[in-house]
Formats: C-alpha cells, sequence, structure tokens
C-alpha cells in the first residue's frame, strides 16, 4: 500500500481529457484523498496537446510531484512527451487504436486497452475517455461505485439513458484491463483515505466566493484566460443575491463600470490577465485620484503580448506595482493558496473601501485554474468593514460643499454615497481641492498628494509574509509568492534529509512592501534563495530596494511557462549550500 500516486491522462485538446479529468478527481474526492492538480493545455479551443496531472495523497499537499505513476494516453504523442516522467515500473494505459510503444529506456508497463473500439461499440467513440477512466480507475483497485456515482454527478443532467451508457463504458474499460493485468496491481494500491470530503477547487473559484461573501454585488469584466472562470463562476451565483455580471465589450469598459458602481456605493470588481491589466492601467490612476474604492484580480499568465495565455507565469509585478502613470496609493496582495483566495477577496473590498484605493489581488495561472483540495471555510472570519462610508453629511450652509477630500490626520476622508442630503460635491480626475474643485494651486497639491500617498503608510495586511522559521539560523532562507509555496515546502522536506536547515516566507503583500516584517528573517539567514516564475527577478528585485541584504540573495528563475517541481528548488538549494 502507498500514501500518494500521481496520475495523468493526455490527448487532443477537445477529446474529453477535462471531463475524465474532473469525473476521476471528484470520485477520489468522494473517498476523502487530498488531491492537487495540474493542468497543461493549449491555446486553442481544439487540437494541441493537452494533459491533466493529480496528485493523489492521505496527507494534506500543496504541489504536484515531480515523477509519474500511472498515464493514461489517447495518442502516441502523449507517450512520447510524459512517459519521461514515468518513475521505474509505472504504467501507461493507451488506446490500442494508435498501437503505443513506450519510448526506449523507459521502464514502464504499457497496458494497451481498445479505448475507442469499446465506446464504438456503444454507440459513439466520444465515450473513449470513460473507457479510459473505468480501466485506470480498476487497476488502483478503487470501488466502482464511487466512481459511478460522480459519473451521474457529470452526465445526469442529460437523462438517464446517457448515464447508463457511459456507466457501462467505465465497466467494460474496467473489465478489459483486469482481464489483461490479472487484477488490480498491488504497487499502485493506495491507503485507505480519511473518508472526509475535502472542498475541492480551482483558486478562480474561491477568489468568486470570496467576492460573494465579501459583499460583492456587481462584476464587470471580458473574458480572458486565465481569468474567465472568475466570471463564470459569479454568473451562476450572483442572481441569486441580487447581483448580477456584465460581460463589457473590453477591459476598459469593465474597469470604468466597476469604478462607477463602487462610487455609487456597490461593492463591484473586475478580473483579468495581464493584456487586460494593461489597458486598465489608465482607469486606474482615476480610481486613485478620485479615491474610490476598486478591486481588480490579476491571473497572471506568459507574457508579453497575447505571450503564453495558457501556461503559468509570474511577471506582471511590477506593471502591478508601477503601471500607472503619476503617484497613486494602491495595495497589491498575493494569495498563496486556496484558502487564502476565499479569504483575501473579503479583505481586499474591505482594505479598498478602508483606504478608499485600487486593490490588486495578484494570482497566477497555477493558482488560479490547479485544482485542489482545500480544508472546509471558517465563515465567521467573514467581516464587513466599509470604512468612513457615511449617510450623513454634516449640515452646511448655504452653497457650501461636502468635503470629500478632506484633510485628515490619517490621510482617508469621509465619503457619502451620491443623492444623499449634504453630500454634493464634485469628483473629477484633474487635480481638486477638498470639495472636489479642480485646483492648480501649488499648495493644494502638494497637499492632496501627501494625503493620498501617506494613507498606506501603517498599512500591513493579515499574514504579509507568511513564516515558517523553525530555525534561528538557518543555512538558506527560501522566499516565494503565489503557488510557488507548497513546491517550496516539498522540497524543503528532501533538504532536511540531506541536514540542511532552511526557513520559507511566503510574501503576501506586495505594495506597500512589507520591509519590517521582512527584514529580521533576511538578517538571520546565511544565504537568501528566492523562486519566481519570471525572467528579470522581479519580487527579488522588491526585496532588495526595500530590504537590503542584496549581497546574500540569489534568485531560481522559470519563465518556459510550467510550474517549479520540489526537485527543481531541491537542486538548486543544494548548489547554494
Amino acid at each position: 500500500m502507498i500514501s500518494q500516486l500521481s496520475w495523468k491522462i493526455g490527448g487532443q485538446q477537445g477529446e474529453g481529457v477535462e471531463s475524465t479529468d474532473r469525473i476521476f478527481s471528484t470520485a477520489l474526492n468522494r473517498l476523502g484523498y487530498y488531491l492537487y492538480g495540474y493542468r497543461h493545455f493549449s491555446s486553442r479551443i481544439k487540437g494541441g496537446h493537452t494533459n491533466n496531472k493529480i496528485r493523489i495523497s492521505t496527507e494534506p499537499i500543496r504541489a504536484i510531484s515531480d515523477d509519474l505513476d500511472i498515464l493514461v494516453a489517447f495518442d502516441q504523442e502523449s507517450i512520447d512527451l510524459n512517459a519521461g516522467e514515468l518513475r521505474a515500473g509505472g504504467v501507461v494505459v493507451a488506446d490500442a487504436k494508435f498501437s503505443p510503444v513506450i519510448p526506449d529506456g523507459i521502464d514502464a508497463t504499457l497496458f494497451a486497452v481498445p479505448f475507442t473500439k469499446i465506446a464504438e461499440g456503444l454507440g459513439t467513440s466520444l465515450m473513449k475517455n470513460m473507457v479510459a477512466s473505468g480501466a485506470s480507475w480498476a487497476l488502483l483497485g478503487l470501488p466502482l461505485d464511487v466512481f459511478n456515482k460522480a459519473v451521474e454527478e457529470e452526465f445526469g443532467r442529460k437523462g438517464a439513458a446517457i448515464v447508463e451508457k457511459n456507466i457501462e463504458a467505465v465497466k467494460n474499460g474496467a473489465e478489459f484491463v483486469l482481464e489483461q493485468a490479472g487484477g488490480p496491481l498491488d504497487a499502485f494500491k493506495l491507503d485507505e483515505a480519511d473518508g472526509k470530503q475535502k472542498l475541492f477547487m480551482i483558486g478562480n473559484e474561491a477568489i468568486g466566493l470570496g467576492s460573494l461573501a465579501a459583499g460583492c454585488r456587481l462584476m464587470a469584466a471580458y473574458p480572458i484566460t486565465p481569468a474567465s472562470e472568475i466570471m463564470e463562476y459569479l454568473i451562476k451565483k450572483l442572481p441569486k443575491f441580487g447581483g448580477t455580471v456584465v460581460q463589457t465589450e473590453d477591459e476598459i469598459a469593465a474597469v470604468t463600470m466597476a469604478i462607477g458602481a463602487n462610487y455609487a456605493g456597490v461593492r463591484t470588481m473586475t478580473a483579468s490577465a495581464g493584456p487586460g491589466l494593461s489597458l486598465m492601467m489608465e482607469a486606474i490612476g482615476l480610481a486613485g485620484m478620485t479615491e474610490t474604492p476598486l478591486v481588480i484580480v490579476n491571473t497572471q499568465r506568459g507574457g508579453p503580448s497575447t505571450g503564453l495565455p495558457t501556461k503559468q507565469e509570474q511577471s506582471d509585478l511590477n506593471a502591478m506595482v508601477y503601471g500607472t502613470h503619476g503617484e497613486i496609493p494602491k495595495i497589491v496582495i498575493a494569495p498563496a493558496s486556496i484558502e487564502d483566495c476565499f479569504y483575501d477577496m473579503i479583505e481586499a473590498f474591505n482594505l479598498s473601501e478602508q483606504y478608499q484605493v485600487p486593490v490588486i489581488v495578484m494570482t497566477d495561472l497555477q493558482l488560479s485554474l490547479g485544482k485542489q483540495s482545500c480544508e472546509p471555510l471558517d465563515y465567521n472570519k467573514i467581516a464587513i468593514d466599509r470604512g468612513k462610508l457615511t449617510a450623513e453629511a454634516p449640515t452646511l450652509e448655504a452653497n457650501e460643499l461636502f468635503k470629500r477630500y478632506e484633510l485628515t490626520e490619517d490621510g482617508v476622508s469621509p465619503r457619502i454615497l451620491p443623492g444623499e442630503i449634504g453630500g454634493l460635491h464634485h469628483v473629477t480626475g484633474v487635480e481638486h481641492d477638498e470639495v472636489g474643485r479642480p485646483s492648480e494651486n501649488a499648495g493644494n497639491r502638494q497637499r492632496m498628494m501627501d494625503k493620498r500617498l501617506n494613507k498606506l503608510n501603517n498599512l500591513a495586511i493579515r499574514d504579509a509574509i507568511r513564516v515558517d522559521a523553525k530555525e534561528a539560523k538557518p543555512d538558506l532562507l527560501i522566499i516565494g509568492m503565489g503557488s510557488t509555496g507548497g513546491t517550496i515546502d516539498a522540497a524543503r522536506k528532501l533538504l532536511e534529509k540531506d541536514g540542511i536547515k532552511t526557513n520559507h516566507i511566503t510574501v503576501r503583500q506586495i505594495h506597500p512592501f512589507p520591509t519590517e516584517q521582512l527584514k529580521p528573517y533576511l538578517e538571520q539567514a546565511k544565504k537568501v534563495l528566492v523562486i519566481e516564475n519570471n525572467a528579470t527577478a522581479q519580487l527579488a528585485g522588491q526585496i532588495k530596494m526595500h530590504a537590503g541584504c542584496a549581497e546574500k540573495i540569489e534568485s531560481m528563475l522559470k519563465y518556459d511557462g510550467n510550474p517549479f517541481l520540489p526537485l527543481e528548488i531541491y537542486k538548486a538549494c543544494k548548489e547554494l549550500n
């Protein structure tokens, strides 16, 4: 019996790879296993190699595995591209239709199962993915009734006849491979899971749920990979709570609509990726100048331009921090887990209203689209804080205007919604005085700039840095952000066996940078390694600029479109020691 296993399915986009993975992982979740998924897919709608990899464990996991136990292949290309990951003694389950061959030098057992032929015998070749699922599920010795329940959930809306056909496809695939293998494979039998179902979702779904819990009632957005699932989730959910989603003509319309709705008092968000964020920059400056709350989710992908729209990267950091022309206060936070995606959205909406600034929530493709298990969310942690929003304006003399941009000690002015009695004021994107009238007076300009820029002086979000520091003087301090955290922890377990003492920090408040929180850990470490998915060491640059210690900081960069693997980080750390 084994405590964890890695399974992958590959084929051409449009062959049912995604639905197969979804049913397979749903059934495993029903049994109580912890799961972590990685989706490699093409930017084409149909065609081009795609694969989904699931790591299955009886313990919590937050990283994909270096190797692979079982590969399910719909074509020879899937074998050729992925067989190198197979561990010694691994298994390939492939469609007999294309006469599969395992490349030389790969120690693996091949089971050629006629996926297509069996499916055609049931009426349509489209069910070959269910035949493949049944075959690989049976080799693990897992109960078919649990898998069949997942099939019912997937196809139930299509009617009982379709469900029965797919269940029969699963059964036939299972029976064929078990006869070939002589029964389930002992080397691949998983230890029993705890039987408790976990939440199993992608980061984008957690972001959508967090937005809903935060009181968001309008999303304005334009579809873009890898952010579209946020919009798709909220399209289904927001109307149930009196809200709506508006698909705009472009990202400029989306962000300006969000600014307008927030000004009117409705908690509103938008979500995009790098190209869309670029289009939003002028409007982000408008939100900063008018001190209008605004929440933007940026799901990073490979750039520049269209770049690698379906691949992993973390290269928008500098754009989020510095992108607008002129100088405005803004907040950039970076979730590092599914749970963070939920709770950070609530915090983002609160921060945007407390400080009356744009808040950008920075994720990356792996965190946004990688499906993974998480523990139940604590809804008692939800608290709504709308800052200095008031419905009662002070009594004003005739012809006086409300001091919407009043100079205050903390830099945050009172905010009132349009239409409230006594709340009349100007709103403009040019420099203005306390009531919003345009002003080019030099003294006023400096006072207003200071007011806006100083209001974030003491900002520190919950877990601005997340610290796992068991060593007083570690050999190595490893720093990352976003989805790299779980992979770093997996690498640290290997380093621990080698006697290398490490600490790990995940930076979650990107701007304003948490200098004072980070500095002590930098000073304690002999060496520092910063892990990030970009080519120009953007996070390391922020650390050096704000916290110093440049002489001990090294970077590990990966920008080929793939997330880090634990073994890659382990080897890089070994080289520094």
